[in-house]
């Protein structure tokens, strides 16, 4: 059972910027695709961006011109870097890995992201 953990949340100004990173074990890390989602009160779960064991990378329309997500397979590591952060951006923020030729999916416990107004 593969255990994710993310880390880097926390309060922020409209218009600051965060890092989140995700740490993961117990799953060979290179090769599964990594996501970011977050789910803000009230909502569903959304997808933020994606990056493929390959490094392509995906984002909701809304977000690829101020979210970047990159992957460091040494540190078996994914990482979020959000600027230009916006009050309605409050979700907790989740990473999720995904091998799709074996049905593997795993969740991380989510980090909060407070934009304060």
């Amino acid at each position: 059972q593969a255990i994710l953990v993310e880390s880097g949340g926390g309060l922020v100004q409209p218009g600051g910027s965060l890092r989140l990173s995700c740490s993961a074990s117990r799953i060979f890390f290179s090769i599964y695709a990594m996501a970011w989602y977050r789910q803000a009160p009230g909502k569903q779960r959304e997808l933020v961006a994606a990056i493929t064991s390959g490094g392509g990378t995906n984002y909701a329309d809304s977000l690829k011109d101020r979210f970047t997500i990159s992957r460091d397979n040494a540190k078996n590591t994914v990482y979020l870097q959000m600027n230009s952060l916006k009050p309605e951006e409050t979700a907790v923020y989740y990473c999720n890995a995904e091998r799709r030729i074996t049905h593997s999916k795993y969740w991380g416990q989510g980090t909060q992201v407070n934009g304060s107004s």
